[in-house]
C-alpha cells in the first residue's frame, strides 16, 4: 500500500478537527493512508485554492472536507479539482448543522460534492466512503471493507439472538 496520504481530511477551523477525527479513525481502520489540515473557504481562499490544485500531483486520491456554518470548504476545493470530494456537515451554529448540510448539498451542475449526514456519524461515513473508493482499486483495503461488513451483520445476528433469550425467560 502506498506511504503517501490517499485521502486528504481538510477543515475550515481547528474547532471542526473533533469531528473529523471520526474520518481519520475510520480510514486508519481500514489501512488508508491520510493526511489532516485546515484551510478556509473564506479567511483563507488563496491557501484554500492552493491546496486544492496541488492535490493530485501529491497523490491524493479523494478529499474529505468538513466545515460549519456557510459550509463553502467543500465546494471550492470540487471547483479546482477533479477528484472526489466528500463534505462533512458540521453543527457549530445553533442551527445544529442544517445550515451547513444545505450549503453543501446545493451545489450547482457540474461541481458535484457529496455529502454525508451531520457530525461523527457522518464523518465516520465519510471514512468509509473513501475507503471503499480506494478499495476500488486496492485489493487489502477492499477485503477490510468485507470483513466490516461481515462484522456489522454478525453483530446484529448476535443482538437479535440475545433478544430472543431475553423473550424467553
Amino acid at each position: 500500500m502506498a506511504k503517501h496520504p490517499l485521502v486528504s481530511i481538510v477543515m475550515g477551523s481547528d474547532s471542526d478537527l473533533e469531528i473529523m477525527n471520526e474520518a481519520a479513525k475510520a480510514l486508519a481502520e481500514f489501512g488508508v493512508p491520510y493526511e489532516i489540515d485546515i484551510t478556509s473557504a473564506h479567511r483563507s481562499p488563496a491557501r484554500t485554492s492552493e491546496y486544492s490544485r496541488g492535490l493530485k500531483a501529491r497523490g491524493v486520491k479523494v478529499v474529505i472536507a468538513g466545515a460549519g456554518g456557510a459550509a463553502h470548504l467543500a465546494g471550492v476545493i470540487a471547483a479546482e479539482t477533479t477528484l472526489p470530494v466528500i463534505a462533512v456537515p458540521i453543527p457549530s451554529t445553533a442551527l445544529l448543522g442544517l445550515d451547513s448540510l444545505l450549503a453543501m448539498v446545493q451545489m450547482p451542475a457540474g461541481i458535484p460534492v457529496a455529502t454525508v449526514a451531520i457530525g461523527k456519524p457522518g464523518a465516520t461515513n465519510a471514512g468509509i466512503l473513501a475507503a471503499q473508493m480506494i478499495g476500488l482499486y486496492d485489493e487489502e483495503v477492499a477485503r477490510r471493507l468485507e470483513a466490516h461488513k461481515k462484522k456489522l451483520a454478525e453483530g446484529v445476528e448476535a443482538k437479535s439472538r440475545k433478544l430472543k433469550r431475553r423473550k424467553k425467560s
